[in-house]
């Protein structure tokens, strides 16, 4: 109980460095309950930076773990939560780091954007963010549902849509597959992402960040 304590009032680490990149810890909420995911496996690291939030860091917390996005070859919202959930802030934080000369913008992300908020959200990021990597994780909605346990109806062809939207919208497109869950295809997934007209990068089970 004690080791609780001090955990919540500990600093939350909102932004944190990988491989010359600069990460923005956004939230914990999530769309999905991804079986893999390392927060239903009792851990809340990554690359040993603790990224459990007891409070969800303001648009002005954000830009001030970034400081000099010119450091950076990209700044990335990601975090152990899906960052569009909060679309507004994120898209807030994006704009003002361009305006600040920030080399590139990705967003790492479910797919599950526009189901979410009822609407295409993918003309909101023209301009402000470069890239996007969409957690396919399936070739087909059965073994989605299987790994992913998405909380709403119609998750996969709902992520199937959004990249098709994205592509116009944003310059840099990848959807990406765990390799190593019982189930999927990775070459199928490949497939998948050639006939949206997209890239594809495989992931290894148990490797994060």
């Amino acid at each position: 109980m004690q080791q609780q304590t001090a955990d919540h009032h500990a600093d939350p680490v909102v932004g944190y460095s990988l491989h010359n990149r600069r990460y923005l810890n956004v939230t914990n909420r999530c769309t999905l309950r991804c079986a893999f995911c390392p927060k239903f496996n009792k851990t809340w690291e990554v690359q040993g930076y603790p990224l459990r939030l007891y409070q969800e860091p303001t648009v002005e917390q954000m830009l001030d773990a970034v400081g000099d996005p010119k450091d950076y070859e990209a700044v990335v919202f990601c975090g152990l939560g899906e960052p569009t959930l909060r679309l507004d802030a994120v898209l807030s934080v994006a704009r003002q780091l361009k305006a600040r000369g920030a080399p590139a913008i990705r967003i790492n992300t479910d797919g599950l954007a526009s189901l979410v908020h009822g609407r295409d959200v993918t003309p909101e990021m023209a301009g402000c963010i470069d890239a996007l990597s969409v957690s396919l994780n399936a070739q087909d909605a059965f073994t989605y549902e299987r790994h992913c346990r998405p909380k709403l109806p119609g998750a996969y062809p709902a992520l199937l849509d959004f990249v098709r939207a994205a592509r116009v919208h944003v310059p840099e497109v990848t959807v990406t597959a765990v390799d190593g869950l019982p189930g999927v295809d990775i070459t199928a997934c490949e497939a998948i992402a050639r006939e949206l007209g997209v890239g594809f990068r495989r992931r290894v089970l148990d490797l994060v960040g």
